[in-house]
């Protein structure tokens, strides 16, 4: 992994004889940019062509470090609708061009961004963007050797005309290490990332971290305390290397806390269908289908290695693959959930929401006597999340969650660090939608037509969690209260909604950490 450094003087760091080989200027307005080793560069480039300000060029620099000046220019910022993603998408593209010249040890300059919260952060959004710009695949590294497809060592950030300090560097790598764990996790294909060795990679990746790490992968015991997720597991039973289990990380602070977060991950390493086969090509990527478990366990990493305080995480994972086969269950089954509902299946390409349901039923439990205690479920849950707000993450609250505010302390927060949501509403309609047509059953797990072509499809899904996990005896109107927040990346965990080689994003793992942690300061 690069380490990141933070850089006192952008000016003497730009030289010569620095020890950086490449320098990268992100900004706005590049041409006007006062650092001495770069300025004669950047008037001559801008004299000479006129796109000098809109796109990503290299220029063969005397007297800058590594004689290597990439101008990556972030456009537009003072309109309406821009926002800070632009700092993180110019500078992996600066960071890449500078990865492909050659060089290993980067300067990454960031011009100081306007003023205002919009652009708080930028800073730290731009060295994130630089970082995550450089991972490659595991199974490249694995194969290759890391050397040799992440060759940048070294990344300096400094601000032109502003500061970045030691902390927003240590901050920078250590939310990289998450997103990397999460990437690694989510983007691994099916068999280097079945269940057992998706356990193993996460007590790897957090073996020198006070996170405490239990895998339940006893079949007896999953049978009893995990039902819905057994079912979604039983046709792969047969092939040990894709047997099912529920990681469980808690993570707990010294000195006071002052609440308890407690994540439901969907770990689903690969997605059939199950008996309803998904066809017609729609399974292909399908191995990013545990996605929402990567993102928590890499969130328990970055906490855990910036020492954050007052919060106590606990998390299960459920990590599972929907197979088809002679054993595969299959629509019309009833299957009694954890927490006691009598589920009736509606369509077995619907299987997160019972592995979440179970998942969330123990963590309820743990809620109950936990201080200030908050339920976060994270999956790429439906297609229609994608269909309704293309590349966004989405959260639901529940009422006691919609009065402390969760889902739009996302919003706002991950407006700030790039990493953006959208705000659903429960409504009645989507209990209405998954009550049972007779006395056989409590609730229905789903329809029978793609979530995309439903109306509401990532809105019910979290009635059905409320139902199936018993949360929903914990509303507003309870004796027990219990927040809970359900985050769908169905339309953000990978680049371009291309599922199959699109890269990891690791969402939402920055928003989260800004917004339950209060890291946006």
């Amino acid at each position: 992994m690069t380490t990141i450094t933070a850089v006192k003087s952008p000016e003497k760091a730009a030289a010569s004889g620095s020890g950086f080989d490449a320098v990268v200027l992100v900004g706005h307005a590049p041409a006007t940019v006062d650092v001495p080793a770069l300025q004669s560069h950047l008037l001559a480039a801008a004299a000479a062509d006129a796109r000098f300000q809109h796109v990503v060029g290299l220029i063969a620099a005397a007297g800058v470090a590594g004689g290597r000046l990439i101008v990556a220019p972030t456009g537009h910022l003072f309109r309406d609708h821009d926002d800070v993603r632009r700092y993180a998408e110019a500078a992996a593209k600066g960071m890449r061009r500078a990865r492909d010249a050659g060089a290993t040890k980067v300067l990454l300059l960031v011009e100081a961004p306007p003023s205002g919260e919009v652009y708080q952060l930028a800073a730290r959004v731009a060295a994130l963007g630089a970082a995550g710009a450089l991972w490659q695949p595991l199974e490249a590294r694995e194969a290759l050797g890391e050397k040799a497809v992440e060759p940048v060592q070294k990344i300096g950030v400094g601000v032109i005309g502003g500061t970045f300090t030691d902390a927003d560097a240590a901050w920078v790598e250590a939310t990289e290490a998450g997103l990397r764990l999460t990437r690694d996790l989510c983007g691994t294909d099916p068999e280097r990332m079945a269940p057992p060795k998706f356990a193993a990679y996460v007590q790897q990746a957090l073996a020198d971290l006070p996170v405490k790490i239990t895998v339940q992968k006893d079949v007896k015991k999953l049978r009893q305390d995990y039902p819905l997720l057994m079912a979604v597991a039983r046709a792969s039973l047969g092939v040990a290397r894709h047997r099912p289990c529920v990681v469980r990380l808690e993570y707990t602070p010294k000195g006071k806390i002052e609440h308890t977060l407690l994540f439901a991950g969907k770990g689903v390493t690969y997605d059939t269908g199950g008996a309803d086969l998904k066809t017609d090509g729609h399974m292909a990527g399908m191995s990013r289908d545990k996605g929402g478990a990567a993102a928590v366990a890499g969130l328990f990493l970055t906490a855990a290695r910036l020492k954050r305080k007052g919060v106590r995480l606990i998390a299960e994972l459920g990590v599972v693959r929907n197979s088809i086969g002679s054993e595969a269950y299959v629509s019309d089954e009833i299957v009694t959930s954890h927490a006691g509902c009598r589920v009736r299946i509606g369509n077995t390409d619907a299987e997160g929401r019972l592995v979440l349901a179970d998942l969330l039923s123990h963590l309820r439990l743990d809620g109950c006597k936990e201080d200030e205690p908050r339920l976060v479920s994270v999956a790429t849950l439906t297609g229609h999340a994608g269909r309704a707000v293309g590349p966004y993450n989405i959260a639901l609250d529940n009422g006691p969650a919609r009065a402390l505010g969760v889902a739009a302390s996302l919003m706002e927060h991950g407006d700030r660090c790039g990493d953006p949501f959208e705000v659903s509403r429960l409504r009645r309609e989507d209990f209405d939608f998954v009550q049972p047509k007779s006395k056989a059953d409590d609730v229905l797990s789903c329809n029978n037509a793609p979530s995309s072509a439903t109306p509401r499809g990532h809105q019910f899904p979290m009635a059905f969690l409320c139902l199936a996990s018993g949360l929903d005896k914990h509303g507003t109107d309870s004796a027990v209260p219990l927040p809970f927040t359900h985050i769908d990346i169905g339309g953000s965990g990978c680049e371009d909604g291309d599922w199959q080689h699109g890269r990891p994003t690791g969402r939402p793992l920055v928003a989260m950490l800004t917004a339950l942690f209060g890291d946006a300061e």
